[in-house]
């Protein structure tokens, strides 16, 4: 199978000219552009957009907070975006944090792995539009029961007939049963801090009590992921802009005991390094966490040297099983980067 490759919707100033850049890609053969929602504006105003400016590209949403919609208005949306694209959406889901839920949402945070079970079959059910909507779970009722609300409600059955069936759900997944869930229910799979060469010792567990449980129906799952790319032979020093990002999901995303990106950093084997640099990080020496990062797991995670070993970080990424490769382009030529990697990969 030829990988993929996806990235999300690049920032160039104005949203317009993102878009334009989107269209030029599409041309040279991005295959996914994923659009994030987190405390700015919506996702799917931008993917709206995208669908009317753009012909192939498939459109995804990377990702929508599970909290943040109704499961019935994540299928309608689904459905929606799907229509006005002619079938090119991915339904992107993830439990985004706390700190945004209860913080900018005003919901609480809870129950992540039931509520993205729930939301599934229910948007699945939505789509299919075999019989009017019902649902009973432990975090859902459709309609609701007796006793809740006017009493009024009734099972509808969604009125246009979305153009697929079965819309694509990737999951942004992380902790260890979160990744197992993702492996049994989702078309695509998002891990952050992905590297090739040790994911079978931090994921491989957990994907195989997925896939255990997987309907043969949905085929085998998309891994997508990736890192930044630059080609050159004097590049490396853009290495270093990784670092503040990874100091900050490795050093201060969640509390102390409860940060699963810390644990990823540890299941890959750096465990003083992963305890360091969140000891840095929580006493505020944010610059000290960052530089406690090893190189050897930027360089691992990321795509940046010179061609030939640029190849062979993609061979890396696709004999551990990506299928999508997610890239982060570091040069202001993108779509001649993008042009580079589809040869590269296709040849």
């Amino acid at each position: 199978m030829t990988m993929k490759i996806s990235m999300q919707l690049p920032y160039a100033g104005r949203f317009a000219d993102s878009v334009d850049m989107v269209v030029e890609l599409e041309k040279v053969g991005l295959d996914i552009c994923y659009v994030a929602e987190a405390y700015s504006f919506d996702a799917i105003s931008a993917m709206g957009y995208l669908a009317a400016k753009t012909s192939t590209v498939q459109i995804a949403a990377g990702i929508l907070p599970i909290y943040t919609r109704t499961p019935t208005l994540l299928a309608m949306t689904g459905a929606g975006l799907d229509f006005v694209s002619d079938g090119r959406c991915i339904l992107g889901l993830g439990a985004s944090g706390p700190q945004v839920i209860e913080g900018f949402h005003g919901i609480p945070y809870d129950a992540p792995l039931g509520r993205t079970r729930e939301i599934v079959e229910i948007c699945r059910k939505v789509w299919a539009r075999e019989e009017k909507l019902t649902h009973t779970g432990k975090y859902y009722n459709l309609p609701l029961p007796e006793g809740q609300g006017t009493g009024l409600g009734k099972p509808l059955k969604i009125i246009n007939h979305p153009v697929r069936k079965r819309i694509p759900i990737h999951i942004a997944s992380l902790g260890p049963k979160n990744i197992a869930l993702t492996a049994e229910l989702a078309e695509g799979w998002l891990p952050l801090f992905y590297m090739p060469e040790r994911a079978d010792l931090a994921f491989g567990e957990s994907l195989a009590a997925g896939y255990a449980k997987r309907d043969p129906e949905l085929g085998p799952m998309d891994i997508i992921a990736g890192g930044m790319v630059a080609v050159g032979d004097d590049v490396k020093n853009l290495l270093d802009l990784a670092r503040p990002t990874m100091a900050l999901y490795v050093g201060g995303m969640g509390a102390k005991d409860k940060n699963f990106y810390n644990q990823l950093i540890r299941r890959y084997g750096f465990e003083a390094e992963a305890e360091k640099i969140q000891e840095l990080y929580l006493a505020g020496r944010k610059q000290e966490a960052e530089a406690a990062i090893p190189i050897e797991l930027l360089e691992a995670t990321n795509l940046v040297g010179p061609e030939g070993y640029v190849k062979e970080r993609i061979a890396a990424f696709q004999e551990s099983g990506v299928t999508v490769l997610n890239i982060m382009p570091m040069t202001r030529n993108q779509v001649g980067l993008v042009e580079q990697l589809k040869g590269w990969i296709n040849s």
